[in-house]
């Protein structure tokens, strides 16, 4: 047998080694995951809010995965948003968008990245949102646009707190300037909560960036984050490059963030439903003494006025 002749087999085994490789399909599917120490079983980190024992890394998790946490299992109601016109430039490139919602739909059990849902918090009815970044990796187009939009206006409705919890690269390539105008509109959705005395708190999950950075999701009125979530705008090497420096090796990690005060706090999965609870118990009195000394001012005119008439 020649040299060639064992090369050629030799390829055809890697092949077949190559074939017998489970698919992303076959690894979603899997009783497994991996974390720092290896394979790790899916059950054991979910039961521990999946997050790793050893090294306390915070693993992405689902909407619904987030509001069983937040409010507890079946504690809770999904909102159904609107959900505009799909693949309003009719992208094409190795594949349809239109295709690519249908595999993140399949994916992901949701409509569009965002879920909104009502709920109570330490007995307080609260409208939360939250991103899933299996879906198109959490970005941004216009039905997450009116999702978040849809979040205000029913917490605005309900007089409730708006939490969000944000995720993903930003605003979506494939709707282009459409995706982008969601970031003003969604800037402006939050300005009304506020003039609507309405406390809105944002906890940053891992990744945050892009868009969702630049836009609603830095606007809260306080900003809890989970430990070791990446909060960008550009990434690393892109800043690198402009500034000509090395940069911490913990740069836009939610602890760095925090230090340079654009996180009001890290807070352990765990003990976000506690730490959001006593925040809401703070903010809803204040809201409410404000609410109080305007009646008061307000009364006082109107007494002024009759007694001047």
């Amino acid at each position: 047998m020649n040299w060639l002749t064992k090369a050629i087999k030799f390829g055809e085994k890697i092949k077949k080694v190559l074939r017998k490789r489970p698919s992303k399909e076959d690894i979603a599917n899997s009783d497994w995951t991996s974390c720092c120490k290896g394979p790790i079983l899916k059950k054991d980190l979910e039961n521990n809010l999946w997050v790793c024992n050893l090294c306390g890394k915070h693993h992405r998790i689902s909407c619904r995965q987030r509001f069983d946490i937040i409010f507890g299992k079946n504690s809770y109601q999904i909102l159904e948003s609107p959900i505009p016109t799909e693949d309003p430039l009719n992208w094409v490139d190795t594949k349809s968008y239109k295709e690519r919602l249908k595999i993140a739909r399949k994916k992901t059990n949701q409509n569009c990245a965002v879920m909104i849902a009502k709920g109570k918090i330490n007995g307080i009815e609260v409208t939360a949102g939250a991103i899933n970044f299996d879906f198109i990796g959490g970005s941004v187009g216009a039905a997450e646009g009116e999702a978040i939009i849809y979040g205000v206006q029913h917490a605005i409705d309900n007089q409730t707190p708006y939490l969000f919890f944000p995720c993903g690269g930003g605003q979506r390539m494939f709707e282009s300037p459409i995706a982008l105008a969601n970031m003003t509109r969604t800037t402006l959705a939050i300005n009304e909560l506020k003039n609507n005395n309405l406390p809105y708190i944002v906890c940053f999950t891992d990744p945050t960036a892009g868009g969702i950075t630049a836009s609603f999701a830095m606007l809260g009125d306080i900003h809890l984050a989970e430990p070791g979530a990446n909060i960008i705008f550009a990434g690393r090497r892109v800043i690198e490059s402009t500034v000509k420096e090395e940069l911490p090796s913990d740069f836009q990690t939610a602890e760095f963030v925090e230090k340079h005060g654009f996180v009001d706090r890290v807070v352990q999965r765990k003990d976000i439903q506690d730490e959001v609870g006593k925040l809401l118990s703070i903010l809803l009195r204040k809201n409410s003494d404000i609410h109080l000394e305007n009646l008061d001012e307000t009364s006082e005119n109107n007494i002024q006025t009759r007694e001047a008439s």
